[in-house]
């Protein structure tokens, strides 16, 4: 059997065994049921991953250039999951069970694929097994391994069930009849939640969320092909970290009355920022159309056909653990082309208080940078490319050291080609770079044991310019997603680099680079290299 063959039949087999994560690519036919997420399911998982691997690595090389990417992309990802055995989420982390129902439920109505019936047909199949799920997440969650930090995030996302199940998903359904049907489904799976939450309120939490040097420095070998490891990681960042805060400084001075402390500077920016959430969401569609037409106007890429990235507010089970802006792609085995940027609202229990401090982390000086990093020529811009690409193995794994770094990576690029055009603007993005930065510091020192959770806090509010509340959020994240943090910057630099040697090789413009490399998927660094230099 040949390499093509074999990774052919691993994806069937992936999208088998992952029904949800297939039906967000688009893949027909999963969308009737959540998986198994019994012990046996995650074990048995396992030992067809490490057959797989076994089989692919043992696959001798002789087929094309591209077909040999594609195998080692399979392989790394396979590398990267079985690392996992030593640090199995699914015994530490109830959002391994509850972002897997809520997954479900949402995106599909989201993206609509299939006729609203049918869509509908598919959630009710999915609604009852939702208490299985959750009595699984209640048996596989060990207390000697669980730490009391993830379950108190999957509590605040739990919480929202109810409302989430009952009230918001059939909310998304026109037809009154199918509406009444989802809802009366929904009732045993929010009863079911409420349960999980007062399983969780009891839950005596004895494990840590720290992942360790060891398995942080192998991941990032073996998943992310970087050739290195934590420590190296880690002087890189406090590298960059010095190098943008001096650029920060020189920016800073450039601003009416500047005195050269980027921190008071940045602080100041956030004064001037939407005054409503809705009115935020607005901002930011003006924006994203702004860099729409910027990108097109310079002909820095070449746009997918049909394409459309629409600026929604966050969906509310995301709004308890996610304080910033995100997408959501176009499912890429589907004819879609259509990606949503999330705009991070805020939880509805938040105060007054709560949410004005959101809306200052989202500053009018702030929203380019995030516009274009989230959707043109960043997020959107590059999955939706991406979704044509004829490789059906790059558009189901990727890796967020690619898909981040190219989202910060392109914010430098307007920067060059005089998208932001004041001193706020400018500063405002070198703090998100210099926020990457501390970003990296921070979630290898936790880690890697050399930093608290609240000396990290701290580190993200006097180090880079976020606000308590959206530095705790932050923190949280980093402990829950161990090595993803320091995706952006890293692969932003990588990516720069990788730029300079292709335009020096003269392989061709900038616009080619573009296409070439963000149409190659979001490979391992290593794998892009070698698909923008010898390909």
């Amino acid at each position: 059997m040949t390499s093509s063959e074999l990774v052919n039949d691993f994806v069937t087999w992936h999208l088998e065994t992952n029904p949800v994560q297939a039906t967000l690519l688009g893949a027909e036919g999963y969308d009737r049921t959540l998986g198994d997420l019994s012990e046996a399911g995650f074990l048995d998982r396992e030992r067809g991953s490490r057959r797989w691997l076994e089989r692919l690595a043992a696959t001798p090389e002789g087929e094309g250039f591209e077909e040999e990417i594609d195998r080692e992309l399979v392989v790394s990802t396979l590398r990267g999951a079985l690392a996992y055995e030593d640090w199995p989420t699914w015994r530490r982390d109830p959002a391994v069970y509850v972002g897997t129902v809520f997954a479900s439920m949402f995106s599909p109505f989201l993206q609509r694929l299939a006729p609203e019936a049918e869509l509908v047909e598919a959630a009710v199949a999915r609604l009852a097994e939702v208490p299985g799920v959750l009595a699984a997440c209640e048996a596989n969650l060990d207390p000697a391994l669980a730490s009391e930090l993830l379950v108190r995030r999957g509590l605040g996302q739990a919480r929202t069930a109810r409302n989430f199940l009952t009230v918001t998903v059939p909310g998304l359904v026109g037809d009154e009849r199918l509406r009444a049907r989802l809802a009366e489904a929904a009732e045993p799976a929010a009863a079911a939640f409420d349960d999980l939450v007062a399983f969780l309120e009891g839950f005596r939490a004895g494990g840590t969320w720290r992942m360790g040097e060891e398995l942080y420095s192998r991941l990032l070998r073996e998943r992310e092909t970087l050739g290195y490891g934590a420590a190296e990681l880690l002087k890189r960042g406090q590298e960059a970290y010095e190098e943008l805060d001096a650029q920060m400084r020189e920016v800073a001075l450039r601003l009416p009355g500047g005195t050269g402390d980027w921190h008071a500077a940045v602080t100041a920016l956030q004064d001037d920022h939407a005054p409503t959430l809705e009115d935020m969401r607005a901002e930011y569609e003006a924006e994203t159309e702004r860099a729409r037409r910027f990108v097109r106007e310079r002909g820095l890429v070449t746009f997918a056909e049909g394409e459309e990235c629409r600026v929604v507010p966050s969906p509310e089970f995301q709004r308890p653990i996610l304080a910033v802006a995100s997408y959501l792609q176009p499912p890429p085995l589907s004819t879609s082309r259509i990606g949503h940027f999330f705009v991070p609202f805020t939880p509805d229990s938040f105060t007054e208080e709560q949410v004005r401090q959101r809306l200052r982390t989202n500053a009018r000086a702030q929203m380019p940078s995030i516009a274009v990093h989230e959707a043109y020529p960043g997020h959107h811009w590059h999955l939706s490319w991406v979704a044509g690409s004829p490789r059906r193995v790059r558009k189901l794994f990727r890796t967020p050291y690619f898909v981040e770094g190219w989202g910060l990576y392109v914010e430098k690029v307007m920067r060059e080609q005089g998208y932001f055009t004041t001193a706020a603007q400018e500063l405002a993005h070198l703090d998100f770079r210099l926020f990457r930065a501390a970003r990296i510091i921070v979630d290898t020192s936790l880690h890697c044991g050399d930093m608290g959770v609240e000396e990290a806090e701290e580190f993200m509010t006097t180090r880079s310019s976020l606000t308590p509340g959206t530095a705790k959020g932050e923190v949280d994240r980093y402990c829950a997603w161990p090595t993803q943090a320091p995706s952006y910057l890293t692969g932003a630099l990588e990516i720069d680099r990788i730029r300079d040697d292709y335009l020096a090789a003269g392989r061709g413009d900038l616009r080619t680079f573009h296409d070439r490399l963000a149409g190659s998927g979001g490979l391992p660094l290593g794998l892009a290299r070698r698909v923008a230099l010898e390909g």
